[in-house]
């Protein structure tokens, strides 16, 4: 027997493998209908595994390849730092929008989660 030899480093042309459960996130962000939306914790519970904290750092890590504006969180405020690359979106998209109260921080409107959110059914 002879000892194995030390591991191949990864090629850096070719993408880094993705753990099974961020392909199974990002597989239910891209079936999201345009103009609509669903929240970190709904696509958590569609999976039955994870919770939102966990959909989130997928989405964090991978997300940029998919409709990642389309996940949200639950109170329909915009993604932090992603304001306005995301109201474009949703503006091109028709997503339900409430318009922002004078009292909202940067006067950014939020999504109207009642009308815009999405339950997985086709």
């Amino acid at each position: 027997m002879h000892a194995p030899g030390p591991s191949r480093p990864p090629d850096p042309s070719e993408p880094p493998e993705l753990p099974e459960y961020a392909e199974r996130v990002l597989e239910v962000a891209e079936h999201i209908p345009s103009g609509r939306v669903m929240t970190y914790g709904d696509i958590a519970e569609w999976l039955e595994e994870g919770g939102p904290r966990q959909v989130g750092r997928v989405m964090a890590l991978y997300g940029g390849a998919v409709p990642w504006w389309r996940v949200v969180r639950s109170d329909g405020v915009l993604l932090p730092g992603k304001e306005l690359r995301a109201l474009e979106h949703y503006r091109a998209e028709g997503t339900p929008m409430r318009e922002a109260g004078r009292t909202t921080e940067g006067h950014t409107p939020r999504i109207d989660m009642r009308r815009a959110r999405w339950d997985g059914e086709i």
